[in-house]
């Protein structure tokens, strides 16, 4: 099971539009449930993503950084952090 702490859950609600035409979560709470459910990853840094991307079998042979980052399942936590959402 993922820890998502409430820097994360607060993205998540604030960018769910991304993904979503309608939101899937109202809170923390139902946040917390659908990251879980669709086993949303937390990653560290830029590599740990590359690399989530990559264990993933997506291919990103020519893709830059900042192009992977501005996937929309990619949110900037704003601390360093990244969580990876697959619709």
């Amino acid at each position: 099971m993922h820890e998502y702490d409430d820097a994360v859950l607060a993205c998540f609600l604030k960018n769910q539009g991304r993904l979503f035409p309608e939101p899937v979560a109202g809170n923390p709470e139902e946040a917390e449930a659908f990251l879980e459910e669709c086993m949303a990853v937390v990653a560290a840094s830029v590599r740990e993503v590359l690399e989530y991307f990559e264990e993933a079998g997506i291919d990103t042979e020519g893709a830059d950084e900042e192009s992977i980052l501005e996937a929309d399942e990619v949110f900037d936590i704003g601390d360093g952090r990244y969580l990876i959402v697959e619709g």
